[in-house]
C-alpha cells in the first residue's frame, strides 16, 4: 500500500463528507448533552438553596427569574412549610436529566452505527474497484482487520468520546460560571490541580499514539496468519505443518499480547494517577470549604455545592486523557482506513466503448513488466480469428498467465497494444470487456454457496436447463446429481468440500453459462484425468464457445488447437499447429517426446 499519505485534516474532512447522512444525529447528541449537563448542575443548586435559604433562613442572592418562580409558589415561608416541593423539584430535574441522557445515548448510537455502516460501504466499494495489482500487493488479513477493528475504533470515538468532549466542556464552563460569582478563592482552589491533570493527559496521549499503532499492526499480522492458516488448512494438514504453524501463530499472538500489555500498563498508570489527583482535588475543596464555613465566610449549603461541583468538574476533566488517547487511536485507525479510501481505482478510458465483440484477438508487439520486477513479456505478436482455438505452452514463469491477464485488462501493457475486433481494449469499458471474455483459472475460487448458485454466478438470468447444459459440457453434471442434495449441495469455504478436478469443472460450467465470445482456460484442466480432459474438449468442440485460448502443459490438451504458441522467457519461440511444431526442433518437441514416452506412445 505504498501511496502518498493525506494530512490529518484531509482524513477527517473525508470522513465528515462520508457521514453526511449521520451528521444530524451528532447535532442532536450535542444538544442533549448540553441540556443533560445543565440539569445535572441544577440539583446541587436546589439542595444548596434548600439548606441555606429555606431551612437555614439565610438571604440568597438569586437570579431574578429564579426569585420570581419562588415568589410565584408562595415564597420561602411556603417552601419551608412544604419541603416536599424542593424534593419534587430535585426529582423532576433528575428525571429531565435522565430523559436527556437517554436521547443522548440513542442519537449517539444512531450516529455511530450510521458512521460505521457508511465507512464499511465506502471501504468495500473501494476494495472491489481497486486494481488487481493493488490487491496482489495487499495482505488479505490486514485488509479484514482494517475493515473491522479500525472501523470499530473510529465508531467508538465518534459515538462515545467525541460526545464526552462536549460534555466535559459544557460541565466545566457551567460549573465555573456558577462557582466563580459565589466564592472566587474556593473556585481557584477547586481548579488548582486541573492544569497538572491536563498536562498529564497530554503526555499520556502522546505515549499512547505510538503504542497503539504498534498494537494495531501486531493485530493485523496475527489476523493475517490466522486467515492464511484457515484458508490453507488442507495444505497445512497435507504437509503435517500443524506444529510449525501453531508456533508461528503463537509468536504473532505473543508479540500482540506483549504490545497490548505495554499499552494497558500505560493506561493503568494514567487512570491510577488521575484518580489520586481527582480525589485529592475533592479533598482540598472539602478542607478549604470547611475552614471557610467555620470562619463564617460561607454557608454549609455552599460547602455542599462546591464539593459536589468539584467532583462533577474534576472527573470529566480526568476523562480528557482517555478522550485524547481515543482520539489518537481513532486518528491512527482513520489513517489506516484512508489508505483504502484513497486507493487507486480502475479508471475507465476516455472512450469507454461497448463494441460488438465477435472474438478476433490481436497482440501487437506487446511487452509487459511488473513495477517491482523484470520484463515478463517481450514483443509478443499473434492473431486469433473468431472461432479459432489458440493453444499456449511454456515453462513456468514464461508469461502464459500474464498474457491472458492483459487480455482482461487486469494489467496494461508497458508497450504495444492488445485489440479485440480491431478495437484497442484500453478503449473498451472494463465491465463490458470482462463480460465478453470468460476465464477459468488453474485454481478457481468457489464461494461458500450451493453448487447451483456458484454456476449461476456466470449469468444469474440463465435457466436451469442452461446451467445443466453447461455442467454437462464440463463433465460435472452426473457428479453433481450423484450428491445427496444435487445442485443444492453446499460448497465449503473456497470449495474445500470438492476435489481439485471437481472445482475446476464447476468453474468451467460457471464460465460456459456466460456464453462469452472469448473463452480462456488457464491450465484449468490440470486437475482432471486425461479421459475427462478429452471428454471436456470434445464437448467444447460440439458447443459454439467462440474463440478459445487453451493454456496447458499437456500436449494432448493442445494438439487439437488451430495454432499453438510456445513461450520461452516472455517471447514467442515457436508458433504453428501440433504437427508442424512436433516436427521442429524446440521446446514443444522435447515436451511432446517426454510426455509420449511416459505414456508409451509415439513422439508425433
Amino acid at each position: 500500500m505504498e501511496q502518498t499519505k493525506p494530512t490529518r485534516a484531509a482524513r477527517w474532512k473525508r470522513l465528515w463528507r462520508l457521514i453526511r447522512g449521520c451528521r444530524r444525529y451528532f447535532f442532536y447528541t450535542i444538544l442533549a448533552t448540553f441540556l443533560a449537563a445543565l440539569f445535572a448542575y441544577l440539583s446541587p443548586l436546589i439542595i444548596s438553596f434548600t439548606v441555606d435559604g429555606i431551612v437555614g433562613g439565610k438571604e440568597m442572592n438569586l437570579p431574578g427569574w429564579l426569585q420570581g418562580w419562588i415568589n410565584a409558589v408562595g415564597g420561602r415561608a411556603f417552601l419551608a412549610a412544604n419541603l416536599w416541593l424542593p424534593a419534587l423539584a430535585v426529582l423532576l430535574v433528575q428525571g429531565l436529566n435522565g430523559v436527556c441522557a437517554y436521547f443522548r445515548g440513542r442519537c449517539a448510537a444512531l450516529g455511530g452505527e450510521g458512521t460505521a455502516k457508511a465507512l464499511r460501504d465506502a471501504l468495500y466499494r473501494r476494495l472491489v474497484r481497486a486494481p488487481y495489482a493493488w490487491h496482489k500487493a495487499s495482505s488479505t488479513g490486514d485488509l479484514v482487520q482494517r475493515c473491522t477493528s479500525d472501523v470499530e475504533t473510529v465508531r467508538r470515538f465518534l459515538q462515545m468520546q467525541m460526545m464526552e468532549v462536549v460534555r466535559t466542556v459544557v460541565m466545566a464552563l457551567t460549573a465555573l460560571s456558577i462557582m466563580w460569582p459565589i466564592h472566587r478563592n474556593l473556585t481557584l482552589l477547586a481548579c488548582s490541580l486541573l492544569p497538572l491533570l491536563l498536562l498529564f493527559s497530554f503526555f499520556y496521549s502522546r505515549g499512547v499514539q505510538k503504542l497503539f499503532l504498534t498494537v494495531d499492526e501486531a493485530e493485523g499480522a496475527m489476523t493475517t496468519a490466522l486467515q492464511e492458516n484457515l484458508t490453507g488448512m488442507r495444505v497445512v494438514r497435507t504437509f503435517a505443518r500443524q506444529d510449525r504453524e501453531l508456533e508461528k501463530f503463537t509468536r504473532f499472538n505473543g508479540d500482540y499480547r506483549a504490545k497490548a500489555l505495554r499499552l494497558n500498563h500505560l493506561m493503568g498508570v494514567y487512570w491510577g494517577s488521575s484518580d489520586i489527583m481527582g480525589y485529592l482535588q475533592i479533598a482540598l475543596v472539602m478542607l478549604g470549604g470547611i475552614l471557610l464555613c467555620v470562619r463564617g465566610e460561607i454557608s454549609l449549603g455552599t460547602v455542599m455545592l462546591f464539593s459536589t461541583y468539584s467532583s462533577m468538574l474534576t472527573f470529566p476533566m480526568r476523562q480528557l486523557g482517555r478522550i485524547l488517547a481515543d482520539l489518537v487511536k481513532a486518528d491512527v485507525s482513520l489513517g489506516r482506513l484512508d489508505e483504502i479510501l484513497t486507493a487507486p481505482q480502475e479508471e475507465e478510458p476516455g472512450k469507454a466503448l461497448t463494441p460488438d465483440i465477435r472474438g478476433e484477438i490481436t497482440f501487437e508487439n506487446v511487452s509487459f513488466a511488473y513495477p517491482d520486477g523484470g520484463e515478463i513479456l517481450h514483443q509478443v505478436s499473434f492473431t486469433a480469428a473468431p472461432g479459432q482455438t489458440i493453444g499456449i505452452l511454456g515453462n513456468t514463469g514464461s508469461g502464459k498467465s500474464t498474457l491472458v491477464h492483459l487480455l482482461q485488462r487486469l494489467y496494461a501493457p508497458t508497450e504495444g497494444r492488445v485489440c479485440i475486433d480491431g478495437v484497442d481494449i484500453r478503449d473498451i469499458r472494463r465491465d463490458w470487456l470482462r463480460r465478453h471474455v470468460g476465464i477459468v483459472l488453474q485454481e478457481p475460487f468457489l464461494f461458500s454457496r450451493t453448487i447451483g448458485e456458484n454456476i449461476a454466478l456466470g449469468d444469474s438470468s440463465a435457466s436451469e436447463a442452461e446451467r445443466f447444459d453447461a455442467a454437462r459440457t464440463a463433465c460435472i453434471h452426473d457428479v453433481i446429481e450423484g450428491f445427496a442434495q444435487g445442485y443444492d449441495t453446499m460448497v465449503g469455504e473456497r470449495g474445500v468440500t470438492l476435489s481439485g478436478g471437481q472445482k475446476q469443472r464447476v468453474a468451467i460450467a460457471r464460465m460456459l453459462v456466460q456464453k462469452t465470445p472469448i473463452c480462456i482456460f488457464d491450465d484449468s484442466l490440470s486437475a482432471v484425468d486425461a479421459e475427462t480432459d478429452a471428454a471436456i474438449r470434445e464437448a467444447l468442440l460440439k458447443r459454439d464457445t467462440g474463440t478459445t485460448i487453451l493454456i496447458s502443459h499437456r500436449i494432448s490438451t493442445l494438439r487439437g488447437a488451430d495454432s499453438i504458441l510456445v513461450l520461452e522467457n516472455g517471447k514467442i519461440a515457436q508458433q504453428g499447429t501440433h504437427r508442424e511444431l512436433a516436427s521442429q526442433e524446440g521446446l514443444y518437441r522435447r515436451i511432446c517426446t517426454i510426455q509420449n514416452e511416459l505414456e508409451g506412445g509415439e513422439a508425433v
